[in-house]
């Protein structure tokens, strides 16, 4: 046996040899079962010296990958699941194509499972998607992120996932968070800067973290101006077009309405937008609208939509690459291998000077 090699105690006479596994390779190199797996598929993302010291383990050991446990697992490595709930279709498209941008090339294809929570059968729906699938893993955008039962049913199939949250929600091995927060700080801070004092909130639903992430940066921003965010100016909304027209109907309608809005998603600020022009005030001008995600809408609408810019693309691709890395053949760029993304405001035409 090489010198300062890893030992293993010899069996009885009478004691038939065990094979030696893939949980012995990792224990005794002091490696995760998933580095290990990384070395056996020759995956450029493990240093020389780890990949030295597994490649000694297992020829010490006599370690070779079970043939019939690596049928069973290449059944799984074709498919990545995408599973969603979500009103905003275009965080969804977004989010797929980071994933493509990753898998393209790779022999991995990506299948959706569009869901509902509030469904009694949500939970069933998951199980039957996994069961026919032999998913190589699982991608969770919010807000189906948030959702325990949904990740403990991952679990009890042993089915590799990242969530992409607002906020840590599990092991670093399991999140990109998009710091939702920070974003929504820097828009009150904006508008606050441009001379307004009566501000609005539009947020998105309850039953999403990301609401109330941008909720409190929002109310974190005023507050760093010396502001506060009236109740009677805090609206929840659904993060769709139609209940953002609902809410700037609602505002515009107040006595003392307010000369800024922000708003939760680009989709409920583009609703919010046509509610202030049905009163024939004029936007960026008698009433300043901001929204969040930075869409494709955003610099279509006129004027151009003062927003968030929130990376979802990089996100699909962080959680791609997080899931599969030790699957993929090409070496990703080093900003996608990080665990986070960080939010930036947009400044265009929608926002301006409040009137003195």
């Amino acid at each position: 046996m090489t010198p300062g090699a890893p030992q293993r105690p010899a069996p009885a006479a009478n004691e038939p040899r065990r094979r030696p596994t893939i949980n012995d390779v990792a224990r005794l190199a002091n490696v995760s079962k998933k580095t290990v797996s990384r070395v056996i598929n020759q995956s450029p993302f493990v240093n020389k010296d780890t990949r030295e010291r597994i490649d000694t383990v297992i020829k010490e050991l006599g370690y070779a990958p079970d043939p019939v446990a690596r049928g069973l697992a290449s059944r799984r490595s074709y498919l990545v699941g995408l599973i969603y709930d979500n009103p905003n279709p275009q965080h969804v498209i977004d989010t797929q194509q980071g994933i493509l941008d990753v898998i393209r090339g790779s022999g991995l294809e990506l299948v959706i499972h569009p869901c509902n929570r509030r469904d009694k059968d949500f939970l069933n729906g998951v199980r039957g998607f996994i069961d026919r699938q032999k998913l190589a893993g699982v991608i969770l955008p919010s807000s189906v992120s948030e959702d325990e039962d949904l990740v403990a049913v991952l679990r009890e199939y042993d089915t590799p996932y990242v969530r992409i949250a607002s906020v840590p929600l599990d092991e670093p091995e399991h999140s990109i968070v998009t710091n939702d927060s920070e974003g929504a700080r820097q828009a009150a801070e904006h508008l606050a800067g441009l001379g307004h004092r009566v501000i609005a909130h539009v947020s998105g639903p309850d039953t999403f973290r990301s609401s109330h992430e941008r909720r409190s940066g929002f109310i974190e921003g005023l507050k760093t101006a010396g502001l506060e965010l009236d109740k009677k100016l805090d609206l929840r909304a659904g993060y769709t077009f139609q209940s953002g027209i609902e809410a700037g109907r609602r505002l515009m309608a107040m006595p003392a309405r307010p000369t800024a809005i922000f708003c939760g998603n680009d989709e409920m600020a583009a609703g919010v937008c046509q509610a202030v022009r049905e009163t024939g005030l004029e936007i960026g001008k008698d009433v300043s609208v901001v929204g969040f995600d930075d869409s494709p809408l955003a610099s279509r609408m006129w004027p151009a939509l003062t927003t968030v810019l929130l990376p979802i693309r990089a996100s699909g691709r962080m959680a791609s690459i997080r899931l599969l890395g030790d699957r993929l053949t090409k070496e990703p760029q080093e900003e996608d291998r990080q665990g986070e993304v960080h939010p930036t405001l947009v400044v265009r035409a929608s926002s301006g000077p409040a009137k003195t």
